[in-house]
């Protein structure tokens, strides 16, 4: 074996399956493993196409690509394997003349072209059963699956159980190689939701309800009218812990439109202000709304150059201000925006554990980009104005990044 790894690689490497379903909590560390193993299995082997498909690109990017170049670049014994990687086409070339592929689909009848001998269908309930149909269809030796279980979907319904296929269920407890300061985060979940808490901490299949926000839709970050206003961009400030989250939001034809700009762990201020130039050579000209618990950094930002930073308003009601506002509007939010994703499908009220019900406070978690586009709605739209601003069909202010 050429990879550091834990029980989890074993145990996926050494499973004759011909599926094997991984369904982990956060920071497993299942698809670092279930890549490691593919990517050990091609260099055993020669003429070998290996297809990992996500939701769409996007996800990949953020993921299982993240994942693999990660491998790819701190295993010396796998890079002499390998004869090339093609940035724009996504795929690894080794010597021996396989192949490891990163793929998305759009439909069943796109997934019918190609085959493959091996096949990791990465997040998988982000990709409709006939594209997986398809798919597995097509692959000769083996094929991997692995999600968060928040919800039953396919996979629960129509593959496990089934002949052939092997279920692994991991949490962050069998990730050997996680801080402990990512455990006790992990674990802090109980004492704010337990049903957040079996899902992400123990990797059992739950059911989440009462999520705050469910009146938004996908688009392409082309879809942006160009003629929408733009409203702010909100910042999050994090360190060691939590990222620092940076949110575009732009209004059009009374829906509001949301783009995530920066998600990312120990940054500083210089950092930060490096990161939103390089996005966008404007960026210290915008609208920007911060959180305004850190003052200090909100002054810091406006010496390096963002004239036009703002603390965002807070108060006893400034969390429920804010989502009411949010609840007025349809969110149409670009594809790219990965982690703002999986909080919107996560970000949810709190329970009361005496009586059952849910309560008008939201549990304080998957909010890292959510509190961001708070920020500059509860700044910009919760302001009086003297003419209602929901029915237009352009304010002039293009969108740029």
């Amino acid at each position: 074996m050429m990879f550091k790894s834990g029980q989890l690689f074993v145990e996926n490497y050494n499973s004759s399956a011909e599926t094997l379903v991984n369904q982990g909590g956060t920071s497993s560390g299942k698809t670092y493993a279930i890549l490691q193993v593919l990517f050990q299995k091609l260099s055993e082997r020669r003429r070998k196409v290996c297809t990992v498909v996500g939701q769409d690109i996007p996800n990949l990017k953020a993921g299982a690509l993240r994942d693999a170049l990660d491998i790819y670049n701190n295993t010396p014994e796998l890079q002499s394997l390998i004869k090339s990687y093609n940035k724009s086409e996504r795929i690894f070339e080794f010597h021996n003349g396989c192949v490891m592929e990163f793929k998305s689909y759009t439909d069943a009848q796109d997934a019918k072209s190609g085959k493959r001998d091996f096949l990791f269908v990465n997040e998988a309930q982000g990709v409709i059963k006939p594209i997986f149909d398809e798919l597995e269809l097509r692959t000769k030796e083996q094929a991997f699956i692995d999600y968060n279980p928040n919800a039953e979907f396919w996979v629960h319904e129509e593959i496990i159980g089934r002949s052939g296929v092997e279920l692994l269920i991991s949490d962050h407890r069998q990730n050997p190689f996680l801080l402990e300061k990512q455990r006790a985060k992990i674990e802090g979940l109980k004492e704010k939701d337990l049903e957040l808490w079996r899902v992400y901490a123990r990797g059992k299949t739950g059911k989440i309800e009462g999520l705050v926000l469910r009146n938004w839709s996908l688009c392409n970050y082309e879809d942006i009218p160009a003629g929408a206003r733009f409203l702010g961009r909100g910042i999050d400030f994090g360190f060691t812990n939590d990222p620092t989250t940076a949110i575009d939001v732009y209004l059009s034809g009374g829906e509001l439109w949301v783009d995530e700009v920066l998600y990312e762990e120990g940054l500083t201020n210089p950092d930060i202000h490096r990161r939103l130039l390089a996005e966008d050579p404007a960026a210290t000209l915008k609208v920007t709304i911060a959180d305004s618990a850190e003052p200090k950094s909100i002054e810091e930002l406006r010496r390096l150059g963002f004239s036009k930073i703002e603390g965002a308003v807070k108060g006893a009601d400034s969390v429920s201000n804010g989502l009411d506002i949010l609840k007025r509007y349809h969110l149409n939010v670009t594809r790219r925006s990965t982690h703002l994703r999986k909080e919107l499908s996560n970000y949810k009220w709190r329970v009361d554990r005496t009586t059952g019900k849910a309560t008008n406070e939201p549990v304080d978690a998957f909010n890292h980009c959510i509190d961001p586009l708070r920020y500059v709605v509860l700044n910009v739209l919760g302001k009086p104005r003297a003419a209602p601003i929901t029915h237009f069909q352009s304010f002039g202010t293009t969108r740029r990044r």
